[in-house]
């Protein structure tokens, strides 16, 4: 059995987070060592024919090889450098009209062979007590294909020096700009990924993805009153030149509040923004409740977007098969039936995408050899569709699959999991600033922060890292202590303004939780900076009675 650990990491926009590390401790170097395609094949072609003479009408074997490299950091020390990998082999089969599924990281013909006997045989026990068998959406197969994160710069083959100076480098700036603690986190993954079924296809993937989540922490030592601003910058996929900062790839954030990035990330400059916006927030005022138009930044809109948008659009929460970590959803059936719900305004179009480069979940193929594509979800603010994979397209009147299943490991069974969601553009020229020009009163909210929302995704409660003012058009200044609340239906038809493509960029998570056992996954969500009028806004530090 192989060995399962957590690290205790500090800092990252969630402050302190559980990460697990699922692998061995390995040296850097063995991060290089490659598994032949042709070893890969061999053990498919195993595990396929033993499955299918032990009586599965289906198969499929997803071969994987995990590697991870995680390095921490506190003000100008290294905490922590830790290189895992984990490898094995996972099958899926039918039999009697019901899945069965075992895995095991015994990479022999043996090994796999019994593997996927013993997927038959716990699929036959399945079927004993499963009411209608299994319906699979059809899959052509496509024979021996590959597909890789496109990318110019390999993370493995960056010193490790290197990139502990960098993260040293940006809580050094951090530090000199005001913040009384700094740490920086690098979170570094390569998931090799094999699959074959016997639709006929034989698949290669080379998946990689990055995150560099910072905090700054500023405190008052007369009074030890503390804030925090967490880093901007979002988690993508892409190669290591995403840290090659692009001076093409910045954003202005509106009234100059902050310098941001769209597809590359400066980690020193927004280390030193984070520093003295921390120290700032310590004599921010505190804001009043009420009513406000909302001015909200992708690198916000990101979180709010996945919780009321992306999970409850999953199709195995809105037929109540799933409830685990998020609940079950509200946008039911009969409402996707009336083809009129009114999920947002008429400007609102979200869409779900695998396929958008330099996105977390980017790739060629999913989890059960789907290739990958776009579809929308909400089509002028009504619902028109959800996220499904093989065996629930059929539920809503779909040929094929959706493209959307996903496994976090060889050992864990593929399922429906939330693919990039994400709000299109304006279709009018719009920057932030000119958004800002006709409120009178509003917030302009920046960076993702705490947030509550029911089991139904409907009712919810969100902050941010940063909150600035706006009154009569103009920023007046920052202000704290806030959170807006709202249901999501209401929320979304609030939607009053979108900026244009210009202004579009990805936030993500590196840990989206789902299922039970638990399993997570990467999904990028983008946006352009978005207003909605009238949301309630509460005072989270003001004491009720």
């Amino acid at each position: 059995m192989e060995r399962r650990t957590f690290l205790k990491i500090s800092g990252g926009a969630a402050g302190v987070m559980l990460v697990p590390v699922f692998g061995n401790a390995i040296a850097a170097e063995e991060l290089m060592n490659p598994m032949a395609v042709a070893f890969k094949k061999s053990l498919a072609d195993t595990a396929l024919n033993a499955a299918t003479k032990a009586g599965a009408s289906y198969c499929d074997v997803r071969i994987g090889r995990y590697l991870n490299q995680f390095i921490t950091t506190r003000d100008l020390n290294v905490e922590n450098v830790v290189n895992t990998e984990s490898a094995g082999v996972g099958v899926r089969v039918i039999a009697g009209g019901a899945y069965g599924f075992a895995s095991t990281n015994d990479m022999s013909p043996d090994g796999v062979a019994n593997a996927a006997r013993q997927a038959v045989a716990i699929a036959r026990a399945n079927a004993r007590l499963q009411g209608e068998p299994i319906r699979m959406a059809p899959v052509k197969g496509v024979g021996e294909v590959s597909w890789a994160t496109p990318f110019k710069k390999d993370w493995r083959t960056v010193p490790i020096k290197d990139k502990a100076e960098m993260l040293i480098a940006a809580n050094k700036a951090g530090l000199d700009a005001g913040a009384s603690f700094m740490t920086s986190t690098l979170f570094q993954v390569n998931q090799q990924k094999y699959f074959a079924s016997t639709d006929g296809s034989y698949i290669d993937q080379d998946v990689h993805r990055l995150w560099a989540p910072s905090t700054a922490t500023a405190v008052d030592k007369a009074t030890n009153k503390f804030r925090t601003r967490a880093s901007l910058a979002s988690p993508v996929g892409m190669g290591f030149e995403y840290f090659d900062a692009n001076p093409a790839d910045k954003v202005q954030a509106a009234g100059g509040v902050a310098t941001l990035y769209t597809h590359s990330c400066d980690l020193v400059e927004d280390a030193r923004a984070a520093g003295r916006q921390a120290r700032e927030k310590l004599t921010a005022k505190s804001i009043e409740p009420g009513k406000y138009d909302l001015v909200l930044s992708p690198e916000h809109l990101f979180l709010t977007i996945h919780e009321s948008v992306g999970h409850p659009t999953e199709l195995d929460r809105v037929l109540g098969y799933e409830a685990n970590y998020a609940g079950t959803s509200f946008a039911t059936l009969d409402k996707w039936e009336s083809k009129k719900f009114k999920f947002g305004s008429e400007r609102v179009n979200f869409v779900a995408d695998k396929t958008e480069p330099m996105s977390l979940g980017a790739v060629g193929y999913d989890d059960e050899g789907v290739k990958c594509k776009r579809w929308d979800l909400i089509k002028d603010g009504i619902l028109v569709n959800y996220q499904a994979t093989r065996d629930q397209a059929h539920i809503i009147g779909e040929k094929e699959s959706h493209g959307c299943s996903y496994a976090d490991s060889w050992s864990s069974v593929q399922f429906q999991r939330m693919p990039n969601v994400s709000l299109a553009a304006g279709k009018e020229r719009l920057t932030p600033d000119e958004m800002i020009k006709d409120v009178k009163k509003g917030i302009y909210i920046l960076g993702r922060g705490s947030y509550s929302i029911d089991q139904q995704r409907y009712n919810f409660q969100f902050g941010g890292q940063m909150y600035f003012e706006i009154k009569d058009g103009k920023i007046t200044g920052p202000v704290e202590d806030v959170a807006y609340v709202s249901n999501t239906q209401d929320f979304w038809n609030a939607c009053s303004a979108i900026c244009d493509q210009r202004d579009w960029r990805m936030g993500g998570s590196f840990f989206d939780g789902k299922g039970q056992p638990s399993q997570v996954s990467a999904v990028s969500h983008g946006s352009s900076t978005t207003r909605f009028n009238g949301i309630n806004v509460i005072n989270t530090a003001r004491k009720i009675g």
